[in-house]
């Protein structure tokens, strides 16, 4: 069963008529030519529809339940997979997923987001918002992988850290900031992939990367639109305008030099065609992992540190005087 978004009704009404008809079997032309001339019309709402979603409307795509999640991509794209549980300090946390696996034909560690597809799954992933021994967990794994001289490649898609009580007293903030730190100076190639959405800090304690890949209709954002009307506006009919103000899809981040590549998805989303997208995703891993792997350690540094300069420069303006 499809799940249809609350602007995606208008295509639904026309599917629901299209399947009427064709199940009821009859085979008469005049019925067949009305089959027709509905396909035509749900293609051309289609094209009108998504050639020209808002920020809000993208934010609902990237949120939609159906949409392939880390553990999808690394069962299609990987082999040879071998998970990694536990941060040998408090637990496992299954909000985060990750160990050795094989990309074609060699060895990389893969780390990700899981948030889950059912209710069951998601209440088992705590709907893809690590605990701090989430994020030690990935940090324990990089470690791991920069003493085995093996990349890095992540799946960020999480509304946020965990904003609990007890992940607070258990060291959120500084579990997210050791990886920030780490990751600025692992001296192994990352590649990083926004599948779905990237909310703060939780998102960015996996996004630390030489290159930083994005999912068409994915977002990446400091906040939700959600937090960011309720802090400016007290108003949750404003979040259409902060999901606008917060430049938060692929394209503006693109623009803006965050992100490095947009991997463009099906019609209607990734979860309308999962197949395409895990090998569109395969095909861009290939083109921006490996000519990372031909660079020396101190080549990555340097590359790595100039890249997360020139995010935020202002063009004409002079550099400050230390």
């Amino acid at each position: 069963m499809r799940d249809y978004l609350e602007f995606e009704k208008p295509l639904r009404e026309v599917e629901e008529k299209i399947e009427k008809l064709a199940s009821s079997g009859s085979g008469k032309s005049n019925q067949q030519e009305e089959v027709r001339k509905l396909r035509m019309k749900l293609a051309q709402l289609e094209h009108e529809l998504y050639g020209r979603l808002t920020p809000w409307q993208r934010t609902q795509l990237a949120r939609h339940p159906q949409r392939p999640s880390t553990l999808d991509y690394i069962n299609e794209i990987f082999r040879d997979f071998l998970e990694f549980h536990g941060d040998r300090a408090f637990g496992d946390d299954r909000a985060i997923v990750g160990g050795f696996a094989r990309f074609n034909d060699r060895s990389v560690m893969v780390i990700g987001h899981q948030k889950g597809k059912t209710l069951k799954e998601r209440m088992q992933r705590n709907f893809g918002m690590p605990n701090p021994e989430g994020y030690r967990k990935a940090l324990r794994l990089m470690k791991m992988a920069e003493k085995f001289s093996r990349p890095i490649i992540t799946f960020i898609d999480t509304p946020g850290a965990y904003p609990g009580i007890g992940a607070e007293e258990r060291g959120q903030a500084e579990a997210i900031a050791r990886n920030l730190l780490v990751m600025s100076r692992l001296t192994v190639p990352i590649v990083s992939v926004v599948i779905g959405e990237g909310g703060s800090g939780g998102a960015l304690a996996l996004g630390v990367s030489d290159k930083v890949l994005m999912l068409e209709h994915g977002v990446y954002s400091v906040i939700s639109p959600e937090g960011c009307a309720a802090i400016l506006w007290d108003d949750p009919a404003k979040v259409p305008d902060a999901a606008t103000a917060l430049k938060m899809t692929a394209q503006d981040l693109l623009q803006l030099g965050i992100v490095d590549d947009v991997i463009p998805e099906p019609i209607g989303g990734a979860h309308r065609e999962p197949k395409a997208v895990t090998d569109r995703v395969a095909k861009a891993l290939t083109n921006h992992l490996f000519p990372l792997t031909e660079y020396s350690p101190s080549q990555l540094l340097e590359q790595r540190d100039q890249k997360y300069r020139r995010i935020g420069s202002v063009s004409g303006m002079d550099s400050p005087t230390l």
